[in-house]
């Protein structure tokens, strides 16, 4: 009975993000006269892909003298996103009345929009500990072989055993549906201090690990507040409070795999990033592609963060936190439990 169900949910969500692809591909096509060339760069799919969506979109009905786009689909805040921050493509999802939690939601749609979009990129670095991320992973069906070869975790050990265990299950779901080899990072996230940070380093596999974080092509990546994760406790693998309050004194409002960004999005250093096992800014930076998954109230400075510093290329987020975003708004959202 759960399986059918999930099975299900996760057609329904391809089907979904299918018609968002021809919504999305026909009014870039039709309505600002991009050449299909440009669409297919623009979205990071092959100009064949887009001469066909657009097939479809002309087969479902979408095309007339203008672009007819199914309700629940949001083009029009999506492209304001888009042209704001300079994104390469946003999804914005409407989350259900009473939703209480996020990370389902916005990971079942992440799920979607791989299944459509697809992965393209050898090495993918992937932020196992997010639990959006983790729900995302959990969604996806099986997909064609890209020729992706590795899936790198892009952060170490965060929380519990419990939490740790989740986080590589996830890591090696994502690499069987791409036909990949899962790379784990089986050491602590944020050391106790520099030296055993250095220590860690040593070791070949963490080595590797962090060395192939070097050339991403794609990378999902985590982004939250200045706060201790809802599931962790302080030194749990993790900052103290008093190293967070400190790091919030020096200006930081959010964190992209736990290195600081300040509300410009500019990189704040502190005496953390000496004790962080995982992807660096800079490597961060240098992905062909980077994907955050997260909403929320709590997430909204964050991921204002993130885009303002041009660390994030597509992004998926609820409707509340995008409406937000895309006005500037400084008004608080309704209260739901944060989505990492």
């Amino acid at each position: 009975m759960t399986t059918t169900t999930s099975a299900t949910s996760t057609a329904s969500t391809a089907s979904s993000e299918r018609l968002r692809l021809m919504a999305v591909v026909a009014r870039l096509y039709y309505v600002h006269r991009l050449r299909q060339r440009d669409i297919a760069e623009r979205l990071g799919l092959s100009q064949a892909r887009v001469s066909r969506v657009l097939q479809q979109a002309v087969e479902h009905g979408f095309v007339r003298t203008d672009v007819a786009v199914p309700v629940g689909l949001l083009p029009e805040l999506e492209e304001e996103m888009e042209r704001r921050y300079g994104l390469q493509e946003v999804h914005v999802v409407e989350v259900p009345p009473g939703t209480t939690d996020l990370a389902p939601v916005l990971g079942r749609a992440a799920a979607g929009y791989l299944v459509e979009a697809g992965i393209s990129g050898r090495t993918v670095g992937f932020t196992s500990w997010s639990t959006t991320l983790q729900a995302m992973a959990s969604a996806l069906p099986d997909l064609p072989r890209s020729g992706t070869s590795h899936v790198v975790e892009m952060l170490g050990d965060l929380g519990s055993p419990a939490l740790q265990h989740a986080a590589a299950r996830s890591t090696q779901r994502l690499a069987r549906v791409l036909g990949a080899e899962p790379v784990f990072l089986r050491t602590p996230g944020v050391a106790a201090t520099p030296d055993l940070r250095r220590r860690a380093l040593e070791d070949p596999y963490v080595r590797r690990a962090v060395e192939l974080l070097d050339d991403l092509d794609v990378a999902f990546v985590g982004v939250g507040p200045v706060a201790v994760h809802s599931m962790l406790t302080p030194d749990d693998n993790y900052f103290s409070d008093a190293q967070l309050v400190r790091a919030r004194v020096a200006g930081a409002v959010g964190q992209l795999d736990q290195r600081l960004l300040d509300a410009a999005g500019e990189p704040v250093v502190t005496e953390l990033d000496d004790l962080v096992v995982g992807a660096t800014l800079d490597q961060v930076r240098r992905a062909g592609r980077r994907v955050v998954v997260a909403g929320g109230a709590s997430k909204l400075e964050a991921i204002a963060a993130a885009l303002a510093g041009g660390w994030v290329d597509v992004l998926v987020v609820d409707l509340g936190t995008a409406q937000a975003l895309a006005t500037r708004t400084t008004d608080p959202l309704p209260t739901v439990a944060p989505a990492v």
